[in-house]
């Protein structure tokens, strides 16, 4: 599997036949050093962890994109987030799911789990646009990826860890709006055993948020857990251990 972030919470995951886009926030983000084109070039699936506009990003432009190319592109998000997007122009994109459940993505499956954070509108504060999520990525042959989406810790962190597996997890670390660097590391620390790689997110983006994952890496540097930072447009590859 090939995991590739483009700044704050937007990765792109490539394995098999799939290129599949978590999150995509490329126009209007700093971080972003690509083009909206080739950062989602072959793109099969758009997931999303909740509503807010840092998170959907150029979803609704992507969907409609590919339908001028003649094709869908599916987007799975909960019920209320399908629904806004619909009548943003999506259509019939949307794939709904809910927390807890999973979704067979033919070659992939995808399952919802809690996350502590919000999700109105950006625009319109009482929009509900349903519960934030993290999201659990599962595909044959390759690791078990967690999208922890925008969250504080919570020591449920180490049940989901038991239930799913996850060998490689994207951990938002920019505070103020999610948990800051020492948390996210206690997180790791007490509440996620077995994972092997993690990637710090969400951060740098702003000015009002951490500008680098330094304290975060170095909170590390004592455990067996294997850090990746790979700077915004950065790629690495995740393989399994073997059993």
């Amino acid at each position: 599997m090939k995991i590739t972030w483009f700044g704050h919470a937007a990765f792109r995951l490539d394995f098999a036949d799939k290129a599949v886009l978590i999150d995509p926030f490329f126009t209007g983000n700093p971080s972003f050093n690509s083009t909206v084109e080739d950062a989602s070039r072959g793109v099969t699936h758009i997931l999303l962890t909740h509503g807010h506009s840092d998170h959907v990003g150029d979803t609704v432009s992507l969907v409609e994109d590919a339908a001028d190319a003649s094709r869908t592109l599916p987007v799975v998000a909960n019920p209320e987030l399908c629904a806004f997007l619909a009548a943003k122009g999506a259509g019939n994109a949307g794939q709904m799911m809910n927390t807890g459940g999973t979704l067979d993505c033919g070659g992939f499956t995808v399952t919802m789990v809690r996350a502590d954070h919000s999700s109105g509108g950006d625009g319109k504060p009482s929009e509900y646009l349903g519960n934030p999520t993290g999201l659990i990525i599962r595909a044959p042959g390759e690791p078990t990826v967690w999208h922890m989406g925008d969250t504080d810790i919570f020591s449920d962190m180490a049940l989901m860890c038991e239930i799913h597996r996850p060998k490689v997890v994207f951990i938002p670390i920019g505070d103020r709006f999610t948990m800051g660097p020492a948390v996210a590391a206690l997180a790791v620390k007490r509440f996620l055993p077995g994972v092997e790689v993690v990637v710090p997110c969400h951060y740098g983006t702003f000015p009002i948020l951490v500008q680098d994952a330094s304290y975060f890496v170095q909170a590390l540097a004592d455990h067996p857990v294997k850090v990746v930072v790979p700077g915004p447009g950065g790629s690495f590859d995740a393989t399994i251990t073997p059993a």
